[in-house]
């Protein structure tokens, strides 16, 4: 991949101020990850590692407004198989027989049999802490969300010499089963996504709608051009290979049991997690808690996966407490 370093300057509407970001790729042997470094330089730096299939760009502005707001720096990139990211070439596999792969990998998930993935957790988490080395920051906030959130477990445990604070959000220390896993209808839209990778730009800003209305607040309006603008956005970056979507999903699927590792985090950590998570239920929050010594937990009622304005506004000053008191 072609490396990046350009200074893009942006016009935030809302508060009518100029912000700054540098954006550029980092190599993990033959993967490269792009990542976007964003303001003040002399600002505290927070990794924040997103979920799956999730991209740079869809972080929410709220978020990152928030934090650079309160003279933090936002470091967030696309993990492998995302946005512009490097896509694992998986030659095992067949487009024609892309699908099956991943129905028998289901199959085998509720079975409780192993589970083949071209890559893991741990190689995610690897590919992380290499943007704090190539920006030279020896210490960092840690954010993670669902499986950027397993991600960001492994980063605390075997980095702790480099983590100042664990934000957990959405997510779950244990290897996932049909037990702690998505609601059934959940589970059928995150199937018909691995199955249809090739899809129009149409089927899957709708197939995006879909699974949206069911992972986010209630109610939440999603027939927006903001909505729209953003899925194009997201495809455009992405390109028309969506295939990375069942691969991250054979990488959670895989995981190793992280419980032992999740123990020895020393960081300390905020879990936040939506009452109503159809993904990952809200028992694994109270896992998480039990796991990580002193941690603090805070569950927010009306909350299922994401973290939309009325969500966030809910938990934000817990979330700064937590950071500045570092």
């Amino acid at each position: 991949m072609r490396s990046y370093n350009f200074l893009i300057v942006i016009l935030m509407s809302a508060s009518i101020e100029l912000s700054s970001f540098t954006e550029n790729t980092v190599a993990n042997g033959d993967v490269d990850i792009y990542y976007r470094d964003y303001g003040p330089s002399d600002g505290d730096p927070i990794l924040l590692v997103q979920g799956l299939g999730g991209q740079l760009i869809n972080w929410p502005e709220h978020l990152i407004d928030f934090l650079i707001d309160n003279n933090f720096r936002p470091i967030v990139f696309d993990n492998r198989d995302t946005g512009k990211s490097s896509r694992i070439d998986d030659s095992r596999f067949s487009e024609g027989n892309r699908a099956k792969t991943i129905n028998t990998t289901y199959l085998r998930y509720f079975l409780r049999l192993p589970i083949r993935s071209s890559y893991s957790l741990d190689d995610m988490a690897n590919d992380s802490i290499l943007i704090l080395d190539q920006l030279k920051i020896d210490k960092a906030h840690l954010l993670g969300i669902s499986m950027g959130g397993m991600i960001a477990q492994i980063i605390a445990a075997n980095h702790p010499d480099r983590i100042k604070t664990f934000t957990l959000i959405s997510s779950s220390t244990a290897v996932p089963s049909p037990f702690n896993g998505p609601t059934r209808s959940v589970r059928k839209l995150l199937m018909k996504r691995s199955n249809n990778p090739q899809s129009s730009v149409d089927e899957r800003i709708d197939r995006s709608k879909k699974i949206f209305a069911l992972i986010g607040l209630e109610g939440y309006d999603l027939e927006t051009e903001e909505f729209y603008n953003q899925s194009v956005k997201s495809i455009e970056r992405s390109g028309p290979d969506d295939t990375g979507f069942s691969r991250q999903i054979m990488a959670i699927l895989a995981s190793k049991n992280r419980i032992k590792k999740v123990k020895t985090i020393q960081a300390d950590t905020l879990i936040i997690h939506g009452k109503e998570d159809p993904l990952i239920k809200v028992k694994n929050a109270y896992k998480a808690k039990k796991l990580i010594k002193d941690s603090k937990l805070v569950i927010i009622p009306e909350m299922r996966h994401l973290i939309e304005p009325p969500v966030f506004n809910q938990f934000k000053q817990e979330l700064l407490l937590h950071l500045k008191d570092s």
